[in-house]
């Protein structure tokens, strides 16, 4: 009986001990965010290029026009989704990048590089 008592207050601290964080304890920002500039060979930003992100599960497509400053942010994407990213100008793409869904920064900063000639 006493070996009985012994592994209860065992499996009792063992239980105590694997209660999960409040939420305070956890991090409560949803997802991630994905942000950046859109330039040309000259590192000129581009005012009004168009971004296109591209979920790679479900294929929706989110657009950002950048401002003044070429600069473009996508919040709160999903951490375990795989995305793809390009910028239009004019006509003209840039290459497209992939943000993995292994990348583990909260914040992905993605330069696209347009190649207005």
């Amino acid at each position: 009986m006493k070996t009985l008592k012994v592994v209860f207050a065992g499996l009792l601290t063992l239980t105590l001990l694997a209660v999960p964080l409040t939420a305070k304890d956890k991090d409560t920002t949803p997802g991630r965010l994905l942000t950046g500039k859109v330039v040309d060979r000259q590192d000129v930003a581009l005012s009004n290029a168009v971004v296109y992100v591209t979920d790679t599960r479900t294929h929706a497509v989110k657009t950002y026009i950048v401002g003044p400053d070429g600069s473009y942010r996508f919040p709160a994407l999903a951490s375990n989704v795989e995305y793809e990213v390009y910028a239009q100008f004019n006509g003209k793409m840039s290459d497209t990048k992939r943000v993995s869904q292994f990348d583990d920064r909260k914040v992905v900063i993605v330069q696209l590089r347009v190649d207005t000639r």
